[in-house]
């Protein structure tokens, strides 16, 4: 007898046919029950082919074959054979790790085994149990990889048909290298996922896809859930969850006179985002800041002295504390030894006014005429006398910061925004920050529903009276017009200075293609040909052409990620180093075209960094800065320019930082090997 053919419900079988008999009876059980088949063959083959079928899958059947002869039957011939078993229909992935799985399934009957096998010839593959289920282990995997799996049922020999399927161990995110500020998240994920987010609570958002995983406009001092998961059109596989913290906010202090000398009070603004201590040391002396305070006296002092100070928030987490970046400054104690001193200098000074304002009065009217014609002089502080004219400013709760800085609040404010007002241009305004109709940029309007309006503004600089544009971030409305004027100023460089999306709120619409990829903005049509991302800062380099002309132009993109709506970067050196390099790519260049500088409005922090940008120009060549009288200059232009007192403040303190540590200047190897990547560009 022979076994031609087995499958799940019949077997075939094949005999050859004794002394040309042509009847046989065929007997066996199934499930228990005696089944007999009586076979006639008249084909007049040499042998005989039966199909023994209805038959139970993954079962041992005995046979007994007679040959049947005039109702006589033989003796029986006895034999057996079985029916292949069924497949596998389901398979579980009971658990899925990092290096390993454990996959589970239904075992129909106990007499049948299975054979499990994997594409990574180094895995581990373990029987854990064979009941009604079967389990088994596969070890010794590579994180965050997609895998297929067969399994196939064996019973006596034979094999179903495979199961075939896949799945994906998970990825460590414990094993990344996060690296933090005090308002992002950043690390390179090796291994599959399609989306990362980060969540805190009340915001969750996305990182840009690819594994280079990106938060930024975070809340300092939050612990973020960051989350990693991998999408098909039918599957869901969540690949990793980790929580953490980030860098607490920075603390700004500043101190008035107390206790005659021999203490001083020190105050602060309450910071905003999550910390949990501070550090303020002074004199040697570290002590520590609560979080529901805002103030503290320190004694030990003595008159007449100035004082170097820095402060820090603390974040207590599971692991080190995280601290802020330090806030240095210095604090003048009172000197009452020298006010009589004060009283007779302050005399004198009143008694030369007035020989003076005689002078003037007595001149002949076209002198005096003449000098309320002239132009405003420039006013400059120069540096062997700044950190004296600082330590003035920051006396008595930094009250001459807050003159200073509000005596600015009416500068420019009656000049005209007539273009601005119109109602075919409302729409295209982000805010109520409206570009002066003698200073704004106008674009060139050819065709019928154009017009020449766009929320922008020319700005002095150091080297010419339109060295930069200040614009406000585009609008989703407004893109187009932003490459417009691109275009039509022969723009070089960008310098963007503030995110997409900040504590939860719009700030600019992404104006450039994602990845390095092409889009068509209006007539003009953008690639991205290079991107370079830093801890604090990306630089990129899109290439630009006008749909009705041939010509290609390159304009490199400058975008700092680390600076906080209304506020000011975590430290000076960070802001001071991106303005380097900037500046040394507009030298390197030699182009007239202005540089555009935008943030969300175009005051704030725009005006801090073209401010930056001038001042340190003219600290280089005149060893002297001018803060006040540039900004009234810039406010002239545009209104609230250095929109808050804290970035006024913070100017200042990024010349005291220069001049008391000339290195963050240098050209070191932190600015060699950043223009030298940029160079690569």
């Amino acid at each position: 007898i022979a076994v031609v053919t087995q499958n799940n419900n019949s077997i075939t079988l094949r005999w050859h046919k004794i002394d040309g008999i042509s009847t046989y009876r065929l007997q066996y059980e199934d499930n228990g029950a005696p089944v007999t088949e009586n076979i006639s063959d008249t084909s007049g083959e040499t042998f005989v082919q039966h199909v023994v079928s209805g038959l139970t899958a993954g079962t041992e059947y005995s046979f007994s074959l007679f040959t049947v002869l005039n109702g006589v039957s033989s003796f029986k011939f006895s034999f057996s054979a079985a029916t292949v078993p069924l497949s596998v229909t389901s398979v579980r992935v009971l658990e899925r790790l990092v290096d390993r799985v454990t996959l589970q399934w239904e075992n129909p009957d106990q007499a049948w085994k299975h054979s499990l096998s994997i594409n990574d010839t180094n895995a581990s593959i373990t029987q854990q149990k064979t009941t009604n289920v079967v389990s088994y282990l596969i070890s010794n995997l590579k994180p965050g990889t997609m895998y297929q799996f067969s399994v196939t049922t064996v019973f006596s020999g034979l094999s179903s048909a495979a199961y075939i399927d896949h799945t994906l161990t998970q990825i460590d995110c414990s094993a990344v290298s996060w690296s933090v500020t005090n308002s992002s998240i950043q690390g390179t994920v090796e291994g599959l996922f399609s989306k990362a987010t980060a969540s805190n609570g009340s915001e969750t958002l996305i990182s840009p896809e690819g594994k280079n995983v990106k938060f930024s406009g975070l809340h300092p001092g939050a612990t973020y859930e960051i989350s990693l998961l991998y999408e098909t059109s039918s599957e869901r596989y969540p690949q990793c969850g980790i929580n953490i913290p980030i860098i607490p906010p920075s603390i700004f202090a500043h101190c008035s006179y107390w206790g005659s000398g021999y203490s001083a009070l020190i105050k602060w603004d309450q910071p905003v985002g999550v910390w949990t201590t501070g550090e303020l040391t002074i004199n040697g002396k570290t002590v520590t800041l609560n979080p529901d305070e805002n103030q503290l006296i320190v004694d030990g002092l003595q008159p007449a002295k100035t004082y170097k100070v820095s402060v820090n928030s603390e974040l207590e987490t599971e692991a080190d504390p995280l601290r802020s970046e330090l806030f240095t400054f210095f604090c003048s104690t009172d000197n009452r030894g020298v006010i009589a001193g004060s009283v007779v200098g302050v005399l004198l000074c009143g008694a030369v006014v007035c020989v003076i304002a005689f002078i003037v009065l007595r001149k002949p009217d076209h002198i005096r005429l003449g000098s309320k014609t002239a132009d405003r002089n420039e006013e400059t502080v120069s540096a062997a006398k700044f950190p004296g004219h600082f330590q003035q400013l920051s006396l008595d709760e930094n009250r001459g910061f807050s003159l200073e800085y509000e005596a600015l609040a009416p500068v420019g404010t009656g000049q005209t925004c007539k273009a601005a007002i119109l109602p075919e241009n409302r729409e295209k305004n982000r805010f109520n920050i409206l570009p002066y109709d003698w200073c704004r940029v106008k674009l060139n309007a050819s065709a019928p529903k154009e017009t020449d309006y766009i929320n922008a503004s020319y700005i002095p600089g150091y080297n010419s009276s339109r060295e930069y544009i200040a614009t406000q971030g585009p609008l989703p409305s407004t893109v187009a017009d932003f490459w417009r004027m691109i275009w039509e100023q022969k723009v070089k460089r960008v310098v963007m200075v503030t995110n997409h999306k900040e504590a939860g709120g719009a700030k600019c619409a992404q104006y450039w293609p994602e990845g390095l990829k092409q889009s068509q903005y209006g007539d003009v049509l953008v690639s991205v040909t290079s991107e370079l991302k830093e801890p604090n800062w990306t630089l990129r380099q899109f290439t630009i052409k006008q749909k009705r002309s041939s010509e290609q132009r390159s304009v490199k993109h400058f975008h700092f990620t680390v600076w906080p709506d209304r506020g000011v970067p975590q430290g000076t050196e960070v802001l001071i180093q991106f303005r380097r390099i900037v500046r040394q790519d507009i030298e390197s260049d030699g182009s007239k075209a202005p540089t555009v500088v935008h943030c969300s409005d175009g005051v704030g922090r725009t005006g801090t960094f073209i401010a930056l940008d001038f001042l340190l120009q003219q600290l280089e060549k005149q060893q002297a800065v001018g803060i006040k009288d540039f900004l009234h200059r810039m406010r002239r232009h545009r209104s609230h320019m250095v929109q808050t007192e804290s970035q006024y403040f913070f100017l200042h303190q990024c010349i005291m930082d220069i001049l008391q540590d000339e290195h963050i200047y240098e050209n070191d190897d932190t600015y060699a090997n950043t223009i030298q990547l940029q160079e690569i560009m």
